[in-house]
């Protein structure tokens, strides 16, 4: 999982802003009520609801407003149709980008999302024009301070990861998408709630980048993030210590 940490920074720049809070939690729902319609409304019976529920607790969603969120996929009406898109281009620099989005409009996410890449430099392409660049995996991460290196080691691969990368903030373990569910559950029994349990887009080759390319990329995913239909953003830049370290 080399260059996941690195990775991390770019998608988790200065963590969860308080001014975006109530937009990560309206995203947080929105998957949420997805996750409920598409299967068991007991997240025990719906792997994809569990993990959707996980990810609101671990941004510390109220209990109430997950509640809402999936009683909100149980009403008459269903609320919102939401579908799932990926849209995939290249940002400025020819860095991939891959897109995920939950939308009930499609016309209209679709134009967001191919303004922001062309004011950024980039363009939109087809739909595995960028996929090649990138291999699906189950991401599973835990604080520094939950357990030792060793020991998060020996327990995660005994509950089926296929790596785990431990730094000084963090304890990042990699699966095959269809191990995250099993291997997030072993984990939560020894550890708890993990602070975050999702499929992740792992870029197969980076491209390192310099402050000014890397600052431009930044506020480029800073943009796609704040559409209301994006629910996350990946790339195969990687953005060096010493430059993360100047931007601060």
């Amino acid at each position: 999982m080399a260059g996941h940490s690195k990775f991390k920074n770019i998608m988790h720049r200065k963590g969860a802003q308080d001014k975006k809070r109530a937009k990560e939690f309206s995203k947080l729902g929105r998957e949420i009520t997805v996750a409920a319609k598409m299967g068991d409304l007991d997240p025990d019976k719906n792997p994809r609801l569990r993990l959707a529920v996980q990810a609101a607790k671990s941004k510390s969603m109220p209990k109430d407003n997950i509640e809402r969120a999936i009683a909100k996929a149980a009403s008459a009406a269903g609320g919102d149709d939401y579908t799932e898109i990926r849209y995939e281009g290249y940002g400025s620099n020819n860095i991939a980008v891959i897109v995920e989005a939950l939308t009930d409009n499609k016309n209209r996410t679709a134009s967001n999302v191919r303004t922001i890449f062309s004011k950024a430099g980039g363009g939109l392409g087809e739909t595995g024009s960028v996929a090649f660049n990138f291999e699906r995996i189950g991401y599973i991460e835990y604080p520094v301070a939950t357990t030792d290196a060793d020991t998060m080691f020996e327990e995660a691969l005994e509950a089926g990861a296929n790596d785990v990368q431990s730094n000084e903030e963090t304890h990042e373990i990699e699966t095959l998408p269809d191990d995250l569910g099993s291997a997030t559950s072993a984990l939560e029994a020894k550890f708890g709630t993990p602070s975050a349990s999702r499929l992740d887009w792992k870029a197969l080759n980076e491209i390192d980048l310099d402050k000014e390319k890397a600052e431009k990329l930044l506020n480029f995913i800073d943009t796609l993030e704040d559409d209301d239909d994006v629910q996350r953003v990946f790339t195969n830049a990687n953005i060096p210590e010493e430059v993360m370290a100047e931007l601060g």
